[in-house]
């Protein structure tokens, strides 16, 4: 799988994922289980890109799972980070539409694409390799989601 589009953030990438391991240092356990899922989701693409690894092995190895249980839990996500996404927020254009989110709608974005990427590769036999759909676009922007969330997090401003 071509990821060229994630060439350029590897070192902001390694920080934010230590940034996320150190924050996944918590007594509440759905909140670590959420950072945790982010910050592996986020290695998968690092590892992804660095070993030329198929959409399919990728959208295989994305999980979700922290996410579904943490709605079944009724996890309030703005403890991960209270407020909404502000400009200075965003650090890459694409992810501009995405100001005066929450935390909470912007993993819940996260969460249907990952269900439809899997869907996807369901409904293709195991393989997103011959859809009509744009997959390697869906990748990147999930991923520059992930990375929008975490940088959100890890933000000192409010």
């Amino acid at each position: 799988m071509n990821l060229d589009w994630l060439k350029s953030g590897i070192a902001p990438l390694d920080n934010l994922i230590s940034f996320l391991h150190k924050q996944s240092k918590t007594s509440d356990v759905l909140k670590k289980q959420v950072l945790m899922e982010l910050r592996n989701n986020l290695n998968i693409f690092k590892n992804g890109f660095l070993n030329e690894v198929s959409s399919d092995k990728i959208i295989d190895l994305l999980s979700n799972d922290a996410i579904q249980e943490s709605i079944k839990q009724n996890f309030a996500f703005k403890k991960l980070k209270a407020g909404g996404i502000e400009p200075y927020h965003v650090y890459d254009d694409r992810n501009k539409k995405y100001i005066g989110w929450t935390a909470e709608r912007l993993i819940d974005k996260i969460d249907e694409k990952i269900v439809e990427l899997k869907t996807l590769k369901k409904m293709n036999n195991g393989s997103v390799e011959k859809l009509r759909n744009n997959v390697p676009l869906m990748i990147s922007n999930l991923y520059y989601r992930m990375k929008l969330l975490a940088d959100f997090i890890q933000s000192d401003f409010k």
